[in-house]
């Protein structure tokens, strides 16, 4: 039995166990690594992959050959006609849009978008840029005003993860009635495929942060470097561990050894340790379920993953799939996209942004610069989801509220696979040496 919707398939199981291996890098990292499901019985064909009646396998479409070329030129004129093979889209056109740069790039691109989205306050700076950027081209422009139907896992929004990837990543789905269009573009991962975001580049410390160099890395850990490319976060992940181990490194030990066993299988596809660190990124990307949202309710096309731009990313060397490149590259399709900067990136110069966030940190009565995202914290507290999703689990209201929320995600699916619930104090504590070598039953 095979198909696109995990549960669906999983419904064809007649006993399906829990893998204890995946539940623990859904909780610690909010993705299940590799091939692996949440159950032992059900799997997933490899990135790249493919399915016959027999067998499953590899394809090599998705290799790295770098190339010497006009890395800039290409990129612009690449974007472009990448764009303009999606432009003649039926019905009314609607875009995602933030205020960084690459949903503005569709935006300043796309003349027939008509109407644009962005969750969050209506007062956040985040928003306020977007607004100014939709009227700079003069579109339509709507505020998903934050509330618990922005971190509320609905049914469907935890089935669009296909119990391998959280669902906070699918900002947009609790909006559906409110969004009035047929066709819906976004910049998902252009960041990931086209900006260099898993390359691991030199660090300076300054004013007590840590800032990324021009130049790329040269002695580089994988695993170290890949511990930030997913939702992996050191301090509250103890936090859970300290629940089910008196090890206060267990949390960071599961995750680099997972890490670590998972990313040999990058060395196929590149010979080079920032390449690797790339694909590692993209073929374990946990905000997928975003874009699966979207394809489930709108006609939706995934720009970042043109056949050409994906053929660029595989030939431009890491140095210059940066944010740099980026940039000259979208200036040569409007000289004007930056008339209003993102929020906190104030300067082009990353370094100049940088103090000044260190400066309004220290200066009595300068504002902080706000995260593009609303904080979920905030909302998961303010919505009291405390008694709303675990009402009878008390020993799970003291976790940090994301992983909380990744709990509910794989409770919440397992449910639409089985007649019977799973039990989420059973899912945390699974991580326990007596939770059993095969995982538990759906069935406890």
């Amino acid at each position: 039995m095979f198909g696109s919707d995990a549960a669906e398939v999983a419904k064809t199981i007649e006993s399906p166990t829990m893998r204890r291996q995946s539940v623990g890098e859904f909780l610690h990292m909010g993705v299940v690594l590799g091939n692996k499901t949440l159950f032992d019985e059900l799997h997933r064909t490899s990135f790249d992959g493919y399915l016959t009646a027999d067998e499953v396998g590899d394809l090599d479409r998705f290799i790295y050959d770098e190339q010497e070329m006009d890395y800039v030129g290409e990129l612009a004129d690449r974007m472009q006609r990448a764009i303009q093979r999606r432009s003649r889209q039926p019905g009314k056109k609607g875009l995602l849009l933030s205020a960084g740069y690459d949903s503005r790039t569709l935006l300043s691109q796309f003349s027939e978008i008509e109407h644009c989205y962005t969750v969050g306050r209506p007062n956040a700076q985040e928003v306020k840029v977007a607004r100014r950027l939709a009227k700079q081209y003069d579109v339509d422009h709507t505020t998903l005003v934050t509330n618990d139907r922005y971190i509320m896992p609905g049914e469907q929004k935890v089935r669009d993860t296909n119990g391998i990837k959280e669902s906070i990543h699918i900002h947009h789905a609790g909006y559906n009635n409110d969004i009035e269009v047929d066709t819906m573009y976004h910049g998902l991962l252009f960041d990931t495929l086209l900006r260099g975001f898993g390359h691991k580049r030199s660090e300076i410390e300054l004013f007590g942060k840590t800032l990324p160099l021009k130049r790329m890395e040269v002695d580089i850990d994988p695993t170290e470097a890949s511990l930030d490319n997913f939702g992996y976060i050191p301090d509250k992940s103890q936090i859970v561990a300290e629940q089910y181990t008196d090890d206060l490194d267990a949390a960071g030990k599961f995750v680099r050894n997972a890490i670590a066993n998972e990313f040999d299988r990058c060395w196929s596809r590149t010979d080079s340790e920032q390449n690797a660190l790339s694909l590692f990124s993209i073929s374990n990307q946990p905000t997928i379920p975003f874009r699966t949202h979207l394809a489930d309710n709108y006609l939706e096309s995934f720009i970042a993953a043109d056949s050409e731009l994906l053929e660029w990313h595989l030939q431009t060397p890491p140095e210059y799939r940066n944010t740099a490149t980026f940039i000259r590259a979208i200036r040569q399709l409007d000289g004007d996209l930056f008339r209003h900067r993102p929020p906190d990136r104030p300067y082009m110069s990353t370094l100049l942004s940088e103090v000044e966030r260190f400066a309004r940190r220290k200066v009595p009565f300068m504002k902080n610069f706000e995260p593009a995202w609303p904080d979920r914290k905030q909302v998961y507290d303010k919505y009291n989801l405390d008694q709303r999703l675990f009402p009878h689990h008390e020993s799970i209201h003291n976790l940090p509220p994301r992983h909380k929320l990744r709990i509910n995600d794989m409770v919440g699916w397992v449910a639409q696979c089985s007649k019977t619930a799973v039990n989420p104090t059973d899912v945390l504590y699974l991580q326990t040496d007596d939770g059993g070598a095969d995982g538990i039953s759906s069935e406890n």
